[in-house]
């Protein structure tokens, strides 16, 4: 039987949500290092959880006489996580596009997306993290029990392997083996990427947040693995610890230049079509989960954060079309979605005038 894309990544069930992502953690920003209002709510670029829930969330509709109390359940929801929890908004939650961040819209499926409608969007996205997946999964309970509120969309839990930090870098392996991370700033260093500023035209409650897309990818592991490592090194364009294969290390930034027909790194290399300039990357920060399903399904919960969606997720999604990795890949599920700055600005924004 001939063993292709779509039958390996389409058999099956599909996965019931989607995870992943940068810690979120409050605290104040430095105006003159970042360009934000104290009240920033900056992105946690350190470790992550070892484990990961998202659950999507639909709530109520603008105007509905209970829509304000809802929010403010929402926003208390994460109490129980201080330090691993966090929120982040989607475009059916604003009433109004006047207050709504302007490049947020429903996220569109791409060149060979197949998007479920039940695993897509939402209003919110809450993100819990936790040390061990049977604690979470208690935990993800519990908060749920406090939203009477609110309806399930979707959830995913993720978990991270390997997981280790190299030059200020959280590193993990993904199912394709390969390690994931070495693109990343080291250390805050993400902040200057990925947080909306004064003077970007956004809402003034807006700044301080970021734009976080998520992309729930299911991953033909058995078509993958009967490739040579030489062949999947020369698809992804780096060895799998991270070196480059002009033998650049890991954590410094090979020159493309010096190889313009490809014959080191093929010019439809995962890594070379993501960021064709290594020495100017996209201006965005990533973190990937793993996950897997009892039914033998295996994939990447892709996440990143960017000041604006066109010029970070969306030029490198742009750019990957017909890249060599692309008959591995099936995009099954995510959304767009706007991470809040700290405090409850983005409360009073969802509510309608008075």
């Amino acid at each position: 039987m001939t063993v292709n894309r779509r039958s390996v990544l389409l058999g099956g069930c599909l996965a019931a949500g989607l995870a992943g992502g940068v810690g979120l953690a409050t605290r104040l920003s430095s105006s003159t290092e970042t360009g934000l209002t104290e009240r920033g709510q900056l992105l946690d670029w350190g470790a992550p959880a070892p484990h990961q829930a998202l659950i999507a969330l639909d709530g109520l509709s603008p105007g509905h006489p209970v829509r304000e109390e809802a929010l403010r359940q929402l926003a208390s929801a994460l109490r129980y996580y201080p330090a691993q929890g966090g929120l982040a908004l989607g475009h059916s939650i604003f009433p109004s596009p006047a207050t709504r961040p302007r490049g947020l819209t429903l996220m569109p499926a791409f060149p060979g997306d197949v998007l479920e409608s039940t695993q897509t969007h939402g209003d919110a996205l809450l993100q819990l993290g936790g040390a061990k997946a049977g604690t979470l999964q208690a935990s993800v309970a519990q908060v749920l029990a406090g939203l009477s509120h609110w309806k399930v969309r979707w959830q995913i839990q993720g978990f991270r392997t390997d997981q280790r930090e190299t030059a200020g870098r959280a590193l993990a392996r993904n199912p394709f083996h390969f390690t994931e991370g070495l693109g990343n700033p080291p250390g805050t260093q993400g902040d200057l990427r990925a947080l909306v500023r004064d003077g970007h035209g956004e809402p003034a409650w807006a700044v301080g947040g970021s734009y976080q897309v998520v992309r729930t990818i299911r991953l033909a592991t058995t078509l993958w693995d009967r490739d040579t490592q030489e062949e999947q090194e020369r698809i992804m364009g780096r060895r799998r610890n991270g070196q480059w294969l002009d033998g650049t290390p890991a954590t410094a930034r090979a020159d493309f230049s010096a190889d313009p027909h490809g014959r080191t790194t093929p010019l439809d290399a995962h890594v070379r079509r993501a960021a064709p300039d290594p020495l100017n990357p996209p201006p965005l920060v990533r973190r990937s989960y793993n996950y897997e399903h009892a039914q033998g399904e295996s994939g990447l919960i892709f996440t990143c954060f960017q000041s604006d969606l066109a010029t970070g997720f969306e030029a490198v999604q742009k750019r990957l079309e017909g890249e060599a990795m692309s008959k591995y890949l099936l995009t099954v599920g995510g959304g767009y979605f706007f991470v809040p700055p700290a405090g409850e600005g983005w409360v009073d924004a969802l509510l309608e005038p008075r």
